[in-house]
């Protein structure tokens, strides 16, 4: 659907949810990234009801195509509804709309916050070293509120806990994801192996965002104004979280800096210790960091089919699948330095 044919019933829904007498919606406009779902900001004014005045948010809805491992708008919304809870710097979770004759496709409504995630601008901005180091140590306390949700938690009853150890359901799902793709691809093949030989020992899972990174999360005159795009959200390892973040691949150019393409690791490790999560073991971020590499190589992969197969035409798309071959490269660096650990 286009803007033009959402606004009208978006205004309707809207109406019935704040119980105001009329809403009006003076803006819809998509949002630039979300690659794998669709967001809109919205302006509406609203005349009495639980939300008077001029409001804006954001409707997050599905794309026409989807990655197979990414959950529905339901499901990452009771997510984001338990993260706020938690006290987690996220948008408001407003309200949730199952039935597609709304809009077309489910979708749920939240606060808009101020900021920008623009990875690429977010590393070259010109911060200090304290700036820089206070960024971080937000991103660090982050992570171990999220991480204070375990299960077993009856509202998040839809995330399968995975038979210990965590990395080892990673590995299936990730040998699962590659037989679905056309081409071989032998170094993820390979890394899956190294991955599998190299097991961490168990842990008790949390709730891991499974896509905290440079990208998806909001910053507004240097702090973390809100964390997005929750729909990889699991039960796993802890380390996952902070191997992810932790990742070459999202450092976006700025590789001496280690967390993100931010700072370094010594302050992310030391902020969530402090929170409450004890103390980090830095070899096994390095494991996770493998696991990443792998994991956001085959998400790539899949998101180049998701062009290739006509469903949803994208440049942005095309060129993600594109990228395999570098991930690849920096992969088998990473693993080869770590093999002097392992």
């Amino acid at each position: 659907m286009s803007a033009e044919q959402i606004a009208q019933p978006l205004a309707c829904f809207l109406r019935d949810c704040t119980g105001a007498s009329e809403v009006r919606v003076d803006a819809l406009d998509r949002l630039s990234g979300g690659a794998i779902q669709q967001n809109y900001a919205v302006v509406a004014a609203c005349e009495g009801g639980s939300h008077p005045g001029l409001r804006h948010w954001v409707v997050r809805c599905d794309a026409p195509t989807k990655v197979a491992v990414s959950m529905s708008r339901e499901q990452e919304f009771r997510v984001l509804q338990a993260a706020h809870s938690e006290g987690v710097t996220v948008p408001e979770p407003l309200w949730l709309c199952v039935d597609p004759a709304v809009l077309g496709t489910p979708f749920y409504v939240m606060t808009r916050v101020q900021g920008k995630a623009q990875a690429r601008e977010l590393v070259r901005m010109p911060w200090s070293d304290s700036e820089r180091r206070a960024l971080v140590v937000q991103l660090g306390k982050e992570l171990a509120r999220i991480h204070r949700v375990q299960p077993p938690c009856p509202e998040l009853a839809f995330l399968t806990e995975p038979q210990p150890p965590a990395s080892e359901a990673r590995v299936r799902q990730m040998r699962a994801a590659l037989t679905e793709i056309p081409t071989p691809h032998p170094v993820l093949e390979w890394a899956l192996n190294w991955l599998e030989d190299r097991a961490p020992s168990a842990v008790s899972p949390v709730l891991c965002h499974g896509d905290f990174r440079t990208g998806n999360y909001m910053v507004h005159e240097g702090r973390v104004s809100g964390i997005l795009d929750w729909e990889f959200a699991s039960w796993s390892d802890p380390m996952e979280d902070l191997g992810w973040l932790c990742a070459r691949s999202w450092r976006f150019g700025a590789f001496y800096r280690e967390v993100g393409g931010l700072g370094d690791k010594v302050d992310l490790f030391a902020a969530y210790a402090a929170a409450g999560r004890g103390p980090v073991d830095a070899d096994r971020v390095l494991y996770w960091e493998a696991m990443a590499m792998v994991r956001w190589a085959v998400i790539a992969l899949q998101q180049g089919q998701r062009h290739s197969s006509g469903r949803e035409p994208s440049l942005e798309l095309a060129l993600t699948g594109r990228l395999v071959p570098e991930m690849e490269q920096d992969l088998l660096d990473h693993i080869r330095r770590l093999d002097t650990v392992f």
